[in-house]
């Protein structure tokens, strides 16, 4: 199909869609017609042969880009990739078109895991594995070349057991959001609360967020003192909260760490846990309440922001400070 050969020609050559992908820009149409032709010649996915798709617009007149998959272990497993226009970005259009396939794969083809490697650097694709249920599994270090470039690979995959789980999991607003005390009942279900690896730059583990209330950091000469919550939405223990609070030397309650689990997020849990958070500033007389995030694609910042904080000009060791006047 001569549209889909120019078409995979075309975004393939563009740069900023070849960056950080397994090829080196500009792509030959000569090469795009001969991988077209290559597919169309097959009547099936053939095991460990890339199976390439097209994605099209809901009325099918604009070619977005292309997913693929490649059928492993004599067809027991697969792995997927994707490349979508630039013009295609941030729509939710990769999300979409690999949740798919997932569930074709899974369902039509009976495999029991599905795999996905990336650069380390391609976070916007990495985001996209994870919209899908896909979990972090691994980094091969210095394992993948292209042309002379020699860098690390991520792991991704999802088994059936971890596709039914993400496909099952609540997606409307609970009807209750509560702050309650980490007690030996709930401390397992605390420590297994993890955020997706995408966040895990913006996010400190909850395990090191207990570690470091066991032994708090002297900060100006002051030892912090942290208060410490689970977030619980329903009968379900959703996310971690935790407090500097405020002394002789630091006057404002500094927001520390904030955690929702991967499976919990966009329900707006988030917003209404920092409610909460704020409430508990007005019970202790606070003023105001101090929160700082690192910049970046999937950081916190629209939260904070959206929620009324300021930024107030410092960076300390590249993250923004920003204040909420409590009202």
């Amino acid at each position: 199909m001569a549209e889909d050969a120019e078409a995979v020609a075309a975004r393939r050559s563009d740069p900023e869609v070849a960056e950080l992908q397994s090829w080196e820009p500009p792509y030959p149409i000569e090469r795009a017609r001969d991988l077209v032709s290559e597919i169309v010649q097959r009547e099936d996915p053939q095991p460990d042969e890339w199976w390439m798709l097209t994605i099209v617009g809901a009325d099918d007149s604009k070619i977005l880009g292309d997913i693929v998959f490649k059928l492993g272990w004599e067809g027991r497993s697969a792995e997927v990739g994707y490349t979508l226009a630039r013009s295609a970005w941030g729509h939710g259009y990769a999300t979409e078109a690999l949740t798919a396939l997932v569930e074709r794969l899974f369902d039509g083809f009976g495999i029991s895991r599905i795999g996905a490697m990336l650069h380390p650097e391609n976070s916007g694709s990495a985001m996209v594995l994870e919209r899908t249920g896909f979990e972090f599994e691994g980094r091969t270090r210095l394992s993948y070349w292209v042309g002379d470039e020699n860098t690390d690979d991520l792991i991704y995959g999802i088994t059936r057991e971890g596709w039914e789980t993400w496909r099952t999991r609540p997606r409307t607003p609970p009807g209750h959001v509560d702050l309650i005390e980490v007690t030996s009942e709930n401390a397992a279900a605390v420590n297994r609360l993890v955020t997706h690896q995408s966040q895990r730059k913006f996010v400190s583990p909850v395990t090191k967020s207990l570690a470091d209330a066991l032994v708090p950091p002297m900060v100006d000469g002051r030892l912090v003192e942290p208060w410490y919550r689970a977030i619980q939405a329903g009968d379900e223990i959703v996310g971690f909260v935790m407090l500097a609070l405020a002394n002789d030397v630091h006057v404002e309650p500094y927001l520390w760490r904030f955690v929702i689990d991967r499976l919990h997020q966009r329900r707006g849990i988030g917003a209404s846990a920092l409610e909460s958070v704020i409430d508990q500033c007005r019970v202790w007389g606070a003023d105001s309440l101090l929160v700082s995030w690192t910049p970046g694609r999937g950081s916190p910042a629209p939260l904070y922001l959206g929620r009324g904080f300021v930024a107030t000009g410092k960076v300390e060791d590249g993250e923004i400070e920003a204040r909420l006047v409590i009202d």
